[in-house]
């Protein structure tokens, strides 16, 4: 590597070795993927064998995602300060030593434990994989590297259920939390010195306060609506949750305006193009939730598939997705990113729409084309909308850049599964005049009516997101005419 390069892209060695340095990437993507996708298919025999009600158990998922919310922009900062490989290096360490440990545990409490060890790895490398992506790649290959960490997190989802599977049923569940670890060390021993050594860096103070807040406020935000969907939103411990959600937030914001260097630039959110595709991404993560929810529910009880043959079904949507994700990641490199992500949200809205039609008599066919319609509508949108992240913000801040994107994705699945729910049991406990938590036995007609409400509400979403798009892209061909 030329030590005198001030950028990867004039380093011939370093270009050389970039598709290298992507599949290295796009294996830990997977692996982080895999991981979140395999817990939810053990969770019944992890019930069983640590004498647990399913209830705590969730708790294993949750904690997970909980921490990775809350340190993701932390470490992207920290990328941004020591180096992104460097941080993203000491992540992948950090993932392997709680998978190993996760696979030891005896308790719940040893479980989550290892769990959060697990996430604090798994967030150093979200928060530092996009914007590692797009100092090495060229402008003109950015979309296409993208779209392929695309294709890895759908690979990761297909291969999640039916490997879990097959690894619960023969060998046990820790296994898979162990299946990281040769990946892991294939990575490390093989692949550790292909990334180049960290050229990019910022001087600034860490700003442990902004950390400290924003911590407090993503507790607050996911207590609040985890706990909700089970006490009841109306129940004062919820309330006292939001209530400090709120009030964190705004100091969070106070206090950042006021530091000379903030763990959140503020100052991003200035930049239309970032804070449009941020939003956006958001929105259709909240709206591909509230599928992802009611998906299971109306496959198994309405089309009477069974387990198995219902994951078949649902896996259109991530093979669809892998398919589309990287055709449309190149093809921003070529026609630009904003088209695509209107389509792709177009495409989002027939699909939702769709679902909302649905009825009890309704073709496993029709339900397999409306899932391969929403794959292909998310595979065109998150590439393009990913680029346009990363490319609009200064080189300095690509490391907290790619934190905020990857922390709005994580949130938006919380959002998403919770808009779902409490939109579902609250249409379903108006038809049934009393308090609905579940399915009612024999009254398929009550959940297809939630499920018609909650997709008229998830395409929506889209649509807002779409006509926010529509509006950027004829904004840009309006700067573009007046050249």
């Amino acid at each position: 590597m030329n030590p005198h390069a001030k950028t990867y892209q004039a380093d011939e060695m370093i270009q050389k070795r970039r598709w290298s340095i992507l599949v290295i990437l796009n294996l830990i993507v997977f692996m982080s993927t895999l991981d979140g996708s395999i817990v939810n298919i053990a969770l019944p025999v992890i019930s069983k064998e640590l004498h647990l009600p399913i209830s705590q158990t969730q708790w294993i998922v949750s904690g997970y995602l909980i921490t990775v919310c809350t340190f993701i922009l932390l470490f992207g900062k920290l990328g941004d300060l020591f180096g992104k490989i460097k941080i993203f290096k000491i992540g992948t360490i950090i993932f392997l030593l709680g998978s190993l440990l996760c696979g030891f545990s005896s308790s719940l409490l040893m479980l989550v434990l290892f769990r959060i060890i697990q996430a604090i790895g798994a967030s150093m490398t979200m928060a530092n994989s996009q914007g590692i992506i797009t100092e090495i790649f060229p402008p003109n290959e950015r979309g296409k590297a993208l779209g392929l960490i695309g294709t890895s997190v759908s690979l990761g989802s297909i291969a999640g259920p039916s490997l879990g599977g097959i690894l619960v049923s023969s060998l046990g569940w820790e296994y898979i939390f162990w299946v990281n670890i040769p990946i892991g060390l294939i990575i490390i021993v093989i692949g550790w010195r292909i990334p180049p050594v960290d050229i990019s860096f910022v001087k600034a103070k860490l700003d442990l306060i902004g950390s400290f807040l924003f911590s407090i406020f993503i507790i607050s935000l996911f207590t609040g609506l985890l706990l909700g969907q089970q006490a009841g939103y109306e129940d004062i411990r919820i309330l006292v949750s939001f209530t400090i959600t709120v009030f964190t937030f705004f100091l969070f914001i106070r206090v950042e305006k006021q530091k000379s260097d903030p763990m959140l630039q503020l100052a991003l959110f200035k930049n239309q193009s970032f804070s449009v595709s941020i939003l956006c991404g958001f929105l259709t993560f909240v709206a591909t939730f509230c599928f992802n929810i009611l998906a299971p529910f109306y496959t198994q009880n309405i089309l009477h598939l069974s387990p198995v043959n219902a994951g078949l079904l649902l896996m259109l949507f991530p093979i669809t997705m892998a398919v589309a994700a990287p055709l449309s990641g190149a093809l921003s490199d070529k026609i630009g990113s904003e088209l695509l992500t209107f389509a792709g949200l177009l495409v989002m809205v027939i699909a939702q729409v769709g679902f909302s039609t649905l009825h009890m008599g309704s073709s496993i066919l029709t339900f397999g084309l409306l899932v391969a319609l929403l794959g292909v509508g998310n595979g065109l949108f998150q590439s393009p909308n990913n680029s346009l992240v990363m490319s609009s913000v200064q080189r300095s801040q690509l490391g907290i850049a790619g934190s905020v994107n990857s922390l709005v994705r994580n949130i938006g699945m919380v959002v998403g599964i919770s808009v779902a729910t409490t939109s579902l049991f609250s249409v379903m406990s108006s038809k049934a005049g009393y308090r609905v938590t579940d399915l009612i036995p024999n009254r398929p007609d009550i959940f297809i009516e939630g499920m018609h409400f909650v997709f008229i509400g998830s395409a929506s979403i889209c649509l807002f997101s779409a006509l926010f798009t529509g509006w950027r892209l004829l904004k840009s061909k309006a700067a573009i005419s007046h050249l």
